[in-house]
């Protein structure tokens, strides 16, 4: 089902017109910026919805848990099918009804704990949930828009090829050049043109995983560069906020900590329940007036308060033990979990520094090809083909102007793809160190 069917489904007439919108702007090839595009996967994502359903069941534990002490009424009906003989062991009725409701247990303080805290780290959950699907669907964004531009570059790369084939095959027939020279050529070209399509394939992946994540259909999404802010950066430890993914596991933890300690102490702190009951007593269909001294009256009412006092339940000292091991056991994932986070920004700080001194590097290699590439246009604008005289150019050939078109093309490539892995490494290393909501911020004020 499609995400406009889903929103429609659930009753929202404004929703469904924006995503309709949406969808006729993405068909229509307009540009969709990345707000939109986060926005919508956070809506459509299977994750973030089961999330929602977590949430929505932690919040019912804990309203079935806290209404305990709220007085439950129940009622009763039934008649007799056939007569009844001799004395049935409890008086009959035609209808009953029963109010109680828990008025004492220190115990179940512990579960309402528990399920206050189990709903916190369903919560925590979500949140976390969100910013995965968010940085989810920026990476691929941002990476859509780089192979874009490298696909623009390859294209260029591409005609440049061609025209540097052309030049050899006439070199090559003139006799100035080997064949050899014409073959390598060629394989330039080759190479170039697998290049190409190996980022057509990629760009072809990357709209899919787009499509899958805000429900859109495939091709409709329009990259809109303007709409990419700048990745704030963030390093090390120092500046490390809480993660939900950590927080929710630490609310587990003390949601198993609290059910354990209440389920040990059920094991030897009393429990106390208030009760009412009235039965509207018959004599239809039944001889019970025969068995008292008085005439069954119809109307009985009772009332009383029930204390149950644990003395010796095998059964209850189980489960303490199986609670104990849980709480146990989570604590443990917690402090895992802990570790993990703090082991991923370490490792993500150092890889940034290594991913941005190699951007650096491929930032030269960028400046240096275009420097070559202007030489060689100066030479073929002013050289005077003989390299002699004061001030004289050697005249650069049209071969080494296609050449280094290719080259300055190709470092350019690389400076791309050396940005992208460095804007990975930087939103990767936002989300371990719990600043995510800086980068949605960044985009819906963009």
């Amino acid at each position: 089902m499609s995400l406009l069917a889903r929103i429609a489904e659930a009753g929202s007439p404004a929703l469904a017109v924006a995503a309709a919108f949406c969808i006729c702007a993405g068909t229509a090839r307009a540009q969709t910026s990345l707000a939109t595009v986060v926005d919508l996967a956070q809506r459509n994502s299977t994750s973030v919805r089961a999330a929602y359903a977590d949430v929505n069941k932690a919040a019912a534990v804990y309203s079935e848990s806290r209404d305990a002490v709220i007085p439950s009424i129940n009622f009763g009906t039934g008649l007799p099918v056939f007569p009844e003989i001799g004395f049935t062991g409890q008086p009959p009725s035609i209808w009953s009804a029963t109010v109680q409701s828990l008025v004492y247990s220190f115990p179940q303080k512990r579960y309402i704990d528990a399920a206050n805290l189990g709903l916190q780290a369903s919560k925590a959950r979500l949140k976390d949930a969100r910013e995965q699907v968010a940085l989810d669907a920026s990476t691929a964004y941002i990476e859509l828009d780089t192979v874009n531009q490298q696909l623009a570059d390859a294209q260029q790369q591409e005609s440049f090829a061609a025209k540097l084939v052309d030049i050899e095959q006439q070199r090559t027939e003139v006799g100035v050049d080997p064949t050899s020279e014409l073959l390598q050529a060629k394989l330039t070209a080759a190479q170039i043109k697998l290049s190409r399509i190996h980022l057509q394939s990629r760009a072809t992946v990357l709209e899919k995983e787009l499509a899958i994540l805000t429900g859109l259909p495939l091709g409709s999404i329009k990259v809109d560069h303007a709409s990419i802010p700048e990745i704030p950066q963030v390093h090390g430890l120092d500046s490390q906020l809480p993660v939900h993914g950590v927080q929710a596991a630490n609310f587990v933890a003390l949601s198993k900590a609290s059910q354990a300690k209440g389920d040990r102490e059920s094991n030897y702190l009393p429990e106390m329940r208030f009760f009412v009951q009235y039965n509207r007593n018959t004599t239809i269909l039944n001889d019970v007036n025969r068995f008292f001294a008085q005439p069954l009256p119809a109307n009985n009412f009772a009332s009383g308060i029930s204390v149950q006092i644990p003395l010796f339940d095998m059964g209850r000292y189980a489960r303490t033990r199986e609670s104990a091991a849980d709480a146990l056991r989570s604590r443990v994932e917690a402090e895992q979990a802990q570790k993990q986070n703090d082991l991923a920004v370490v490792q993500a700080s150092a890889g940034i520094a290594e991913l941005d001194a190699q951007a650096e590097i491929a930032g030269l290699k960028q400046q240096i090809a275009t420097e070559q590439l202007n030489t060689v246009m100066t030479q073929l604008e002013v050289g005077n083909g003989s390299g002699a005289g004061g001030g004289s150019q050697p005249q650069a050939s049209p071969k080494a102007e296609q050449l280094a078109r290719i080259d300055e093309r190709q470092k350019v490539e690389d400076a791309r793809e050396a940005g992208l892995d460095l804007a990975k490494a930087r939103l990767n290393l936002l989300r371990t160190l719990g600043h995510m909501d800086d980068w949605l911020k960044e985009l819906r004020a963009k």
